[in-house]
């Protein structure tokens, strides 16, 4: 397999190069990833203007890998058209270090950039994972076998893979859960708070009360409770 690799923490994010490892089990690897943290753009590209090429290495063997000054989806964009000699087979986004569920997903640069994949018509896996410790056990674990299992099964045109690992300890881990829907949320409840008013204008902190309630079923729910969760986002604009 010919495999495009991108994400949106950036290309020196520990994520990144676990899945640039475990996608190098699987054939031909071209990392491209943004020269810095690019969290929240969903979809955004460059319209006009100069992106940065650079070639750079990473701590993973056998791949080429380059860091651009454009956003997620710029890196498929890129990817395709300027620095892979071939079409890619599949496109794998992350592991963005934070979940990508429910709401969350309509910002997700990570989601954004399997989108930009489906545009040009390749198939693509969004990974995440929870932020609540730093910890990729079960990631590293069982990245490799999700990756390898889910580029073989068949999915529609328009859809996109969408997988979020829980950061959770190897034994309090429970397993795999598919077809989890969207929990029809968002991760973090956004609380803003208004200070230094002056002649009407002021600042906002913003910060998120995280989402600890969600129904059997959804990919929230899944990853509460230690599982992987798997499912898909479909795009409308693609037939």
């Amino acid at each position: 397999m010919n495999i495009l690799v991108v994400n949106d923490d950036g290309i020196h994010s520990k994520g990144l190069h676990i899945l640039a490892r475990a996608a190098a089990k699987m054939g031909n690897v071209w990392v491209v990833a943004p020269d810095m943290e690019c969290s929240g753009m969903s979809h955004r590209i460059t319209v006009y203007g100069v992106i940065d090429v650079k070639a750079i290495d990473i701590p993973v063997d056998n791949v080429k890998s380059y860091s651009i000054s454009g956003t997620p989806a710029d890196c498929v964009k890129i990817g395709i058209n300027q620095i892979m000699p071939v079409k890619p087979d599949i496109v794998f986004s992350g592991v963005n270090n934070g979940l990508n569920i429910g709401y969350d997903i309509l910002y997700s640069g990570t989601v954004g950039a399997a989108m930009e994949a489906l545009l040009n018509g390749i198939p693509a896996i969004a990974f995440s994972k929870s932020k609540e410790s730093d910890s990729y056990d079960v990631v590293e674990t069982y990245l490799s076998e999700i990756a390898i299992d889910l580029s073989r099964r068949y999915i529609k045109k328009n859809e996109i893979w969408n997988v979020n690992f829980p950061s959770c300890n190897l034994s309090d881990y429970k397993g795999i859960l598919y077809n989890r829907l969207p929990v029809q949320v968002p991760l973090n409840k956004d609380h803003y708070e208004a200070f230094d008013l002056n002649n009407g204008n002021f600042k906002v902190n913003v910060r998120g009360i995280k989402n600890t309630q969600a129904k059997p079923g959804t990919d929230l729910h899944a990853v509460l409770n230690n599982y992987i969760s798997v499912g898909t986002v479909r795009s409308s604009v693609i037939s």
